[in-house]
This record gives structure tokens, sequence and C-alpha cells, in this order.
């Protein structure tokens, strides 16, 4: 199957034909008939497998016939609810580039930024919206918005969406809607609470699942190493020097913990860039076309800062902290080993996180290799590190010298 057996305009295919964009994913393959029947749709692939074109193609198909060409102040009819600032911006880019040849326009608002410039450009008149879920409400609180018209609905990424804490918002967005319109919902993971959303939003969608998982890309080597939690960034910095080389993603899974690894690795001569929720939006977005440009060949991430932002031409991704949720594993080492190129997935893994390890290997159904031979082993049956309590041995000392001095009063 082609684009063009998929009805889609020519001005459409025209726009796809200049990007080569010739054989439709299998996520793209069957959403875009079902948009296009204007069904309710709940769909589920992994990350990088084209779920923005799978709903942008059909959304600028429904509007291309009823668009208001040349007119201003142009009613929002389609809107696009995104998780993240860059992945936001990433949908805008992707509705501009496929809209090429039509006169359909596109806007984009979110959090961390000046407010001002989009209400500018939402009061010019824009056709589709993708907006973070709390800079939305506030520009509808303001009546900058207006949600009325709206004929098409997207929830994307909605599984990461309920994990940051935006299922109120989501909720009060669709009821803001018209209760009459088409909704769609993209998902890498299909967890309860996804579920439970879906069937108070949808009205009898059709169902997609694609690349379940709990399955791993072919094209990607993975290696575990084992070493004790102090010696994780000696580690990281010898597999850098010895083993590793080109373009690198590295996750970790706190804010404190991309910038402790970041300060390490510029100390020790490293091109590094990073990105987490507590950058500003210009920070962020430096940071991304720093690594993408080349200027830094590593980019240090929080799962959260770096779902849906597309990287091309990675070479390898290091687990520095091995996640505890299966799929979330899957979602990084899925970032290398693209169109048909080869990629490695590197995972450190200490004591505490053994555990982790075991669920993966049962779930993706295979043993990763284990590489020994390196300058910091873990000890064989080693147990995780016990961390004291901060003070506790100070509570200690106080309790002791006040045994002492109510023993010295007694006598």
């Amino acid at each position: 199957m082609q684009f063009k057996d998929l009805k889609l305009n020519k001005p459409i295919l025209r726009a796809l034909t200049e990007k080569n964009y010739e054989v439709p994913t299998p996520i793209q393959a069957t959403s875009i008939p079902i948009i296009l029947e204007k069904k309710d749709l709940i769909a589920s692939a992994q990350t990088g497998t084209g779920k923005t074109a799978a709903f942008a193609l059909p959304i600028l198909q429904l509007l291309f016939d009823k668009q208001e060409e040349g007119k201003k102040n142009k009613k929002i009819r389609a809107l696009i609810i995104s998780p993240t600032r860059e992945l936001a911006i990433q949908i805008n880019e992707s509705f501009n580039r496929y809209s090429k040849y039509t006169h359909l326009k596109s806007a984009v608002v979110f959090g961390g930024a000046s407010i001002e410039p989009q209400k500018e450009v939402i009061k010019k008149g824009v056709d589709i919206l993708i907006a973070t879920p709390g800079r939305l409400l506030d520009l509808h609180k303001q009546a900058i918005i207006n949600l009325s018209f709206i004929g098409t609905f997207v929830l994307d990424e909605a599984d990461l969406m309920l994990d940051m804490g935006f299922i109120d918002d989501v909720r009060k967005i669709e009821r803001l809607c018209p209760e009459k319109r088409q909704t769609l919902l993209f998902s890498a993971t299909m967890p309860h609470k996804v579920v439970d959303l879906a069937k108070t939003i949808l009205n009898t969608p059709e169902k997609i699942e694609i690349a379940p998982t709990s399955s791993t890309n072919k094209s990607v080597d993975q290696i575990l190493y084992y070493t004790p939690k102090p010696k994780k960034i000696d580690l990281c910095i010898h597999l850098l020097r010895n083993n590793i080389k080109g373009n690198i993603l590295i996750f970790r899974r706190t804010k404190f913990g991309v910038d402790k690894l970041e300060k390490s690795l510029i100390k020790n001569g490293y091109n590094v860039t990073s990105i987490h929720g507590d950058k500003s939006q210009s920070q962020r977005q430096i940071a991304l076309n720093n690594f993408k440009n080349g200027e830094a060949n590593i980019l240090i991430a929080t799962d959260v800062a770096s779902r849906g932002i597309d990287i091309k031409n990675l070479d390898a991704v290091i687990n520095f902290d091995i996640p505890n949720i299966t799929e979330t594993y899957v979602h990084r080492i899925g970032r290398t080993g693209r169109a048909g190129k080869k990629g490695v997935a590197y995972s450190i893994c200490s004591a505490d996180e053994k555990k982790y390890i075991l669920d993966i290997q049962k779930t993706i159904n295979k043993i990763i290799p284990v590489e020994d031979n390196h300058p910091f082993p873990l000890a064989k049956n080693a147990k995780p590190e016990v961390h004291k309590k901060k003070g506790s041995k100070h509570k200690k000392n106080r309790k002791s010298a006040n045994s002492k001095k109510k023993k010295k009063r007694w006598y």
C-alpha cells in the first residue's frame, strides 16, 4: 500500500512526495481510513511508528474541503492536546509540513514561554491548534480561545499525559469541546487509567494496536553492565571513552541526576547538553538544536522531557538508571536502530535495580547479555546499598549524651 491509495488529496500527496514519503507505516495505514470515516479511534503504537502523521494527514484531509481560505479569525476546528512542549512543537512542525500546499493554518501554544505572541497568533485565526493542557486552559479562561467549533479532538501520548497528572485538565478540556465531535486517542501503552479515560470520552471507538510494547526492535543490540551505584558515573565515562561512539542519548530518572551527570561529563571533556522539566522552553529547545546539529553528541534527559521527541541517526542509548516500568525500557531503546540502521542499548545496573532487569527480561522474553569485562564490576551476590537516614547518627549521639546528663544528675 502507498499513501496515494489512502484517498488523500493532491495537495497533501504533493507535500508527502516532496519528503519522499511513499509507503505508510502500519499505524498510518490502519488509522487514516478510520479517521477519514469520522469514527472515534483508540490507537496504541510505540514511539517512532509514525503516530503524528496517522492523525495529522486525515485531519488535514477532512478540513481541506471546508477550509475558510484566506479568511481571518478562522475557527479552531481541530484540537490536539500534547503532554510536553517539545512534542507539541514537533506536532505543529508536522502539520506545517503536510499542509504546505493547502491554505490550512495550524498554531501551537504551550507554557514556559510568553503568552502574548501566542495570543496574537490565535487572534489571526487558525484551523488547527496544538496545545499543552495548562496553557490551553489559561487562554480559554482569557477568552482568547473558543472550542465551540471543534470537530476533531486528539489526545496524543495519553499515557504520559496521565502520568504527568493532567487527568483533570484533560477532562475540563474535553467538556469544553462540542459533545458531537470525533475523538482520537493515541498512546504508546494502554494501562487501565488510559482505558478508563477512553471509555468516558470516546463514542464506540475503533481499536488499533501496533507493535505491542513487550517486543523490542531486533536492530538494537542490548548490553547489560552491573556496577555499584557509586561507580555508575565512572563506568559511564569508561564506556564513552572505550566502547560508545557517535550520537548518544542517556536516560536518567531525575532532574538532579541529569544535572549531576552533565557536570561530570563536561568536566571530562565531552560535548554534552541536557533537557528536563525544570529548564525553560528556550533552554530545552536550544539543547535539542545543539544535539541535532552536532554541536553536542551526547544528550542527557529524563523520560518525561524526552518522550515523543524525534531524534534521527541516534547511534546508542544508555540507561544510566534502570526504569522500573518495562514499557519505558522498550521506548528508550527504541530510539536507536531506526530506518534500517543498527543501534546499541547499554544498561548500567546497580544491585538495587536487579529486580527491574528481571521484570524487563521476563516481559521482552529475552535475556540481556551481561558484559563483565570492565573496571568497576559489581561483587557477586551484592546486596543493595543501605543508606542511613540523615541525622540518625546525630540523634543517637544526642540520645547518648542526654542519657549521660541524666545519669550525672541522678547521682
